[in-house]
């Protein structure tokens, strides 16, 4: 038996329902300052230097995802336990 639900919702609404906080003012507050930036320094416009505050820790999580990815064992190492000897 396959049953299907078809609902038709709003984002605004869908957030309400989960829970979630409204955050279209501060995402209209940090557009605002990206935009106030790159006025301001148009002739020496340097994108990194732009978004550097908002990724510091994003870069550092992805350094640290990496580092968590290269120190596991390769999927081709035989185990202790697979009873091959």
């Amino acid at each position: 038996m396959k049953i299907t639900v078809d609902v038709e919702i709003t984002p605004e609404e869908m957030r309400k329902l989960f829970g979630l906080p409204d955050v279209e003012a501060f995402q209209r507050q940090l557009m605002e300052d990206i935009r106030e930036r790159m006025q301001a320094g148009a002739e020496g416009y340097d994108p990194l230097k732009l978004f550097q505050p908002y990724l510091s820790g994003t870069l550092a999580s992805w350094d640290y995802f990496q580092k968590l990815i290269s120190s596991l064992p390769a999927s081709g190492a035989k185990r202790d336990g697979d009873g091959s000897k």
